[in-house]
């Protein structure tokens, strides 16, 4: 399986419930990473196979120009996190970087690192097929619901 869908990492989760990594969704600093289709997604995996640069996020499977997109990721800007009405979202201002200057090839998705707390995984999302751009800014527009919603509603 290649990559086909958006996701939460679970341990993101239960990292943050468990209380063992101090994650501030609207403060620490958050770089999104572009990826091929040789990733394989999975929001089950090990928190230590959700880092960027580990398990199917190693750099091996990044797609970035060296310039421009630089491996590792670009900076999400404003990231931002509420609650109201029974739903969490998280999301920041669309990620564009390049100028007339970058060229890509075959980028699949991308996933979002927190940096501040050891480039640890927050989620994926995936574009829905090849993307590129030749010499031009290359932007990952975020939905206009947020990056991710997580849904609360009682047992």
């Amino acid at each position: 399986m290649a990559f086909a869908t958006s996701g939460v990492f679970g341990s993101l989760l239960e990292d943050a419930l468990e209380n063992t990594t101090a994650y501030a969704l609207a403060s620490d600093s958050f770089l999104v990473a572009l990826f091929n289709n040789s990733v394989v997604p999975d929001v089950d995996a090990s928190a230590a196979n959700n880092v960027y640069g580990s398990g199917t996020w190693t750099t091996g499977n990044e797609v970035a120009d060296g310039t421009n997109w630089d491996a590792g990721g670009e900076p999400l800007v404003s990231p931002t996190s509420t609650r109201a009405t029974g739903v969490l979202t998280f999301d920041g201002v669309d990620t564009t970087q390049g100028g007339a200057n970058t060229t890509l090839a075959n980028v699949y998705g991308s996933a979002i690192f927190d940096s501040t707390v050891t480039n640890a995984g927050i989620c994926f999302n995936d574009f829905g097929g090849a993307q590129s751009v030749t010499s031009g800014d290359f932007t990952v527009q975020w939905h206009a619901n947020g990056i991710f919603t997580i849904t609360f509603t009682a047992a």
